[in-house]
């Protein structure tokens, strides 16, 4: 029997880790939606018992239980499996194309490899965990928003010294300055368009944009107004929003920057050849 490729073990097993993550991040948006410390124990928001560990497993307990609470038998939102499966995806995903290269430009050692997929897989979480954070709140918070400044940083620097790329430091860093300091702009210009929390968000898409390249960085800005854009758009011919209407745009910057991530400096290369030859 043929061995199963190392590679797709790697990213089966992130994939699982990716499981486990998306449990705890539900944990965390409903908490924080709703004001509830984290150390508290996982009970049931209708009866008050306590959750047992076996109804904690991600995906398989939500069906064993038919997406009832074993005690009273309340609705359990399919968004809870729904966040853990799309987490295992995004992990997958994310492993899939850190060993691609996509993250750490080519380079085969391990540990480079290893710390930019931790610092790629880290920023996956988060822009989940804050993407339903603000669907459902309209915020960023301060609580998860600014430490990954720090995290993001510390990966990305110990990346470097791994492998003597600095450069890519020094350019994720400046992108994280130039996006934070657009988006400031823009809510100086237009105050109530643009919130506090979008514009420290910005600070840290840029910082992994910046890492990955220029190409990344501006693709990865251009397509969240892009999308962010065509979905207002879309309110307003439907009739569902009006051309002041204020929607979260923390899910539109993270969708952008991932577009930047996985696409960015082949889609600018394609368009500076496409400009070059004409």
């Amino acid at each position: 029997m043929q061995a199963i490729p190392l590679t797709l073990i790697i990213i089966g097993i992130a994939a699982l880790l990716g499981l486990v993550i998306g449990s705890f991040l539900n944990v965390v948006v409903y908490r924080y939606s709703n004001q509830i410390s984290l150390l508290r124990e996982s009970r049931c928001p209708n009866c008050d018992v306590p959750v047992k560990p076996w109804q904690n497993v991600p995906v398989v307990s939500w069906i064993l239980l038919r997406g009832q609470c074993a005690s009273c038998g309340s609705p359990i939102s399919v968004r809870y499996p729904i966040v853990e499966l799309s987490t295992g995806l995004a992990f997958a995903a994310v492993t899939w194309w850190s060993l691609g290269g996509g993250a750490t430009h080519g380079d085969t050692a391990v540990w480079p490899v290893l710390v930019v997929t931790i610092a790629f897989l880290y920023l996956a979480a988060v822009c989940i965990v804050l993407t339903l954070i603000d669907l459902d709140t309209r915020r960023l918070p301060n609580a998860i928003v600014l430490p990954s400044y720090i995290v993001g940083g510390v990966l990305l620097t110990i990346a470097a010294a791994l492998t003597g790329d600095w450069w890519s430091l020094a350019r994720g860093i400046a992108g994280m300055a130039i996006l934070y300091a657009f988006f400031q702009l823009l809510r100086v210009i237009r105050p109530g368009g643009m919130g506090g929390g979008d514009v420290k968000l910005a600070g840290v898409l840029g910082l992994f944009l910046g890492w990955l390249g220029w190409g990344a960085l501006a693709v990865g800005a251009f397509a969240a107004f892009l999308y962010g854009g065509v979905f207002g758009l879309a309110l307003i011919a439907s009739r569902r929003a009006g051309r002041k209407t204020a929607i979260p745009f923390g899910p539109w910057m993270i969708l952008g920057a991932w577009t930047g991530i996985f696409a960015g400096e082949r889609l600018a290369n394609w368009y500076l050849t496409l400009y070059l030859a004409n």
